[in-house]
């Protein structure tokens, strides 16, 4: 198995939260490569202006879809290995109690409010900047986890037996004592973020579950492509096909049957017994009880 098919097998059976770790270092990986070779032509692009969130209100009128974009884009190696090393690690938490559709809502919703959190407050402050990073969602599903089971026991190299919210807290504090720093708005999307998770679980435990809406709007345009490509077969089945469902199903299942078992008579009658498979022999077995 080459590396392509490893990959693909891992996206695959590894879940959501796996799924979102690839579309991550896709988005990092792939416009990069592109835009090098690119760059090799004397071409220069700078895509990160199209896919960042910008705090001024005015801009997202001409790109809507950077409410989301943002936080599947990174501005550095770092900055995105941290995050997925977060990612991996708080998704996996909150898998243990919750849905993959509960997850990438939370994922999505908790975005788009940290991203108009941003906007506020810096067109408040007057300020004018971009933002990309996973990081305020990332921090939705940690404190969200955190807020359903604040005392489940974590074992850390070094450090030992600690609890989750101990984790969560020196992560939240970390984010307040920074929010002067130059990388304000990462921090204030962060702690928006953390209050969203906080809102979502509560919620969640009254009842009202906020990724239904996420999960929703994918299953309306899932079902309406269904629709499309089911609609003509359903007629055709109730016009034609019910009559003779019954009878014609009997009987190949009754030639399928003994077709295979003329096929292992034949194999026995040539290379003998031995020579037929554990599943042939077991089909044999049960055929001859």
């Amino acid at each position: 198995m080459n590396i392509i098919d490893d990959l693909k097998l891992h996206y695959k059976t590894g879940g959501i939260v796996t799924r979102l770790i690839f579309w991550n270092v896709a988005l990092f990986v792939l416009p990069w490569l592109l835009f090098e070779l690119l760059s090799l032509l004397g071409i220069t692009i700078d895509y990160i202006q199209y896919v960042s969130l910008s705090s001024n209100p005015a801009l997202l009128l001409w790109k809507p879809w950077s409410l989301l974009s943002y936080s599947f884009f990174h501005s550095g190696i770092m900055h995105i290995v941290f995050n997925m090393i977060v990612l991996n690690f708080s998704g996996r938490l909150f898998m243990t109690y919750f849905t993959s559709k509960q997850l990438f809502g939370l994922y999505v919703l908790s975005a788009i409010f940290a991203g108009i959190s941003y906007i506020l407050v810096f067109y408040v402050l007057n300020i004018s900047a971009p933002i990309v990073g996973a990081s305020a969602a990332i921090m939705a599903i940690l404190v969200a986890t955190t807020t359903y089971y604040p005392l489940m026991d974590l074992r850390l190299l070094i450090i030992g037996n600690v609890k989750l919210w101990h984790i969560t807290a020196v992560i939240i504090i970390v984010d307040l004592m920074q929010l002067r720093s130059e990388n304000m708005g990462g921090h204030i999307s962060h702690l928006a973020g953390a209050f969203f998770g906080f809102i979502f679980i509560k919620l969640l435990q009254n009842g009202t579950d906020l990724s239904k809406i996420v999960s929703g709007v994918l299953d309306f345009f899932e079902n309406l492509f269904k629709k499309d490509t089911t609609t003509p077969f359903k007629k055709v089945h109730k016009n034609y096909s019910k009559p003779l469902e019954r009878s014609v199903s009997k009987i190949v299942t009754k030639d399928k049957s003994q077709q295979q078992i003329d096929e292992i008579l034949d194999k026995i009658s040539q290379s003998g017994y031995d020579s037929l498979s554990k599943e042939e022999k077991e089909f044999l077995f049960k055929t001859g009880k």
